[in-house]
């Protein structure tokens, strides 16, 4: 297995996942496969943008080929404040493994490498949301459960 960031030519692999990853979490129905022309084209430019970005990073595990595993981080830019220096904090979304590899420790060694990379680059925390069912994984990896976010979502039926 290889870890290492994602490249240009993972692209079409990524797009399948992050596909198969939505669909997991809807119920039948809900999204058609007449739609995955479009979501292929706007995710396709989402992660080309991306990728030569340095705003994101896509981690990936790699067996034979295949993209088994992936965590895409955002860095978030923060405000400077005086008399400290200033690092960013990273956003961690989209994890997600293949049905096929899961339980098989595959995302506990990318997110181990994702998280010494977050301490190499002096970011100043990791936040993530995770599902119910994948707090306990993102605890066993050092990530604690906090409840100082607060959210606002906007009401356009107004």
């Amino acid at each position: 297995m290889k870890v290492r960031l994602a490249e240009i030519k993972d692209i079409d692999q990524l797009i399948k996942m992050r596909w198969d990853f939505t669909l997991e979490d809807y119920e039948t129905g809900r999204i058609k496969a007449s739609e995955y022309n479009d979501f292929y084209n706007e995710c396709r430019d989402f992660l080309l943008k991306a990728l030569n970005s340095k705003q994101w990073y896509i981690w990936v595990a790699e067996i034979e080929g295949t993209i088994a595993s992936h965590i895409y981080i955002e860095l978030i830019q923060k405000v400077p404040r005086p008399g400290r220096v200033t690092n960013p904090f990273a956003f961690m979304t989209n994890v997600y493994t293949l049905k096929d590899y899961r339980g098989q420790g595959i995302g506990g060694i990318l997110i181990s490498q994702v998280n010494n990379w977050v301490c190499e680059m002096n970011f100043e925390f990791v936040i993530v949301w995770p599902s119910e069912q994948g707090v306990n994984f993102y605890k066993r990896y050092g990530y604690n459960r906090c409840s100082e976010a607060m959210e606002y979502f906007p009401n356009f039926d107004k």
